[in-house]
């Protein structure tokens, strides 16, 4: 087995507030994990305490063994992207990796190579202060990817990248993880989420909730739900709801029966002699499972509309 992440009874205290709470989790080799959670949650909080930043009231957080601050060249080890602005804006590109690079006893070659890797060779002598919020996120990933470690935590990558960045790094997560790399990415994007990561950790305030692979994580936090369509669809919609299903209608017009499934449908449109041209199972996405699991956890939560 490769170097894991391994979180412990972590517990983070910010006065009265509680961020963290005996939380306890593995990150594997591999895979992509994505972490998740709702604003608040203690992700980014989580994060920190893995790479040293915050010391944790209770607990450990150990990257290949040991706490991150103990190995020689830590960027070797982990590498990670908390916030791509934390840098100096009179840098340029290569001086930010340069200094970076010395301070971890990493090859001058290494800076060109990661420079390439993450499409800013063309500015690497243009001071960071002046770039974009994407180019300064592709910056953060090549400070990441410097010392070629074999542990990686990414938080909220894809802010600020257009929609060929957010392919690449979707890419690039995918790539170091085949590579039998241990990813950790942080996001509030469902839908890349779903898109790049085979496994997840989901947090509400400060505590797990889940530890599951994505497909088993949407059937546990998900009804059944049937999608029918039909020449007769007031009738159908009387005789499902007769039968005690909830029914709405989905974004294409087809009716949509929620905790039914095929088979029941379809004895359901036969008994009462319904014409039907589709039934068939519709599996719920990331976004609706997370929201279903959350709903009660949220801690910020913006008013319906008046």
């Amino acid at each position: 087995m490769g170097p894991v992440i391994e979180v412990r009874e972590l517990t983070k205290r910010y006065g009265d507030t509680v961020a963290v709470d005996g939380l306890s989790f593995t990150v594997r080799p591999g895979r992509v994990t994505g972490f998740l959670g709702p604003n608040g949650a203690g992700k980014t909080t989580t994060m920190r305490m893995v790479l040293g930043l915050d010391r944790p009231a209770a607990g450990r957080a150990l990257v290949d063994g040991r706490p991150y601050r103990e190995h020689a060249r830590p960027l070797c080890r982990a590498g990670a992207l908390l916030d791509g602005r934390g840098l100096h804006p009179g840098r340029s590109a290569y001086a930010h990796l340069l200094w970076l690079a010395r301070s971890n006893g990493i090859a001058r070659s290494r800076v060109g190579e990661v420079l390439a890797l993450t499409g800013l060779s063309g500015v690497a002598r243009r001071r960071a202060g002046g770039f974009s919020l994407g180019m300064t996120q592709r910056l953060g990933i090549a400070a990441a990817l410097l010392g070629d470690p074999p542990v990686l935590l990414f938080d909220e990558p894809v802010n600020g990248l257009d929609p060929d960045g957010v392919r690449w790094i979707r890419t690039l997560m995918k790539d170091l993880a085949a590579e039998g790399r241990t990813v950790l990415v942080s996001s509030h994007m469902m839908a890349e989420t779903a898109l790049t990561a085979d496994h997840l950790v989901v947090i509400a305030r400060g505590r797990l909730l889940a530890d599951a692979p994505v497909p088993e994580f949407i059937r546990a936090n998900s009804r059944p739900r049937t999608v029918i369509r039909t020449p007769e669809p007031g009738r159908m919609r009387a005789a499902l709801a007769a039968a005690g299903f909830e029914v709405t209608e989905g974004p294409d017009g087809a009716l949509e029966a929620h905790g039914a499934e095929p088979a029941a449908v379809g004895e359901l449109a036969a008994a009462r002699g319904l014409v039907v041209h589709e039934v068939g199972a519709r599996q719920a996405s990331l976004e609706e499972a997370f929201m279903r699991l959350t709903a009660d956890l949220t801690e910020y939560r913006g008013g319906g509309a008046r």
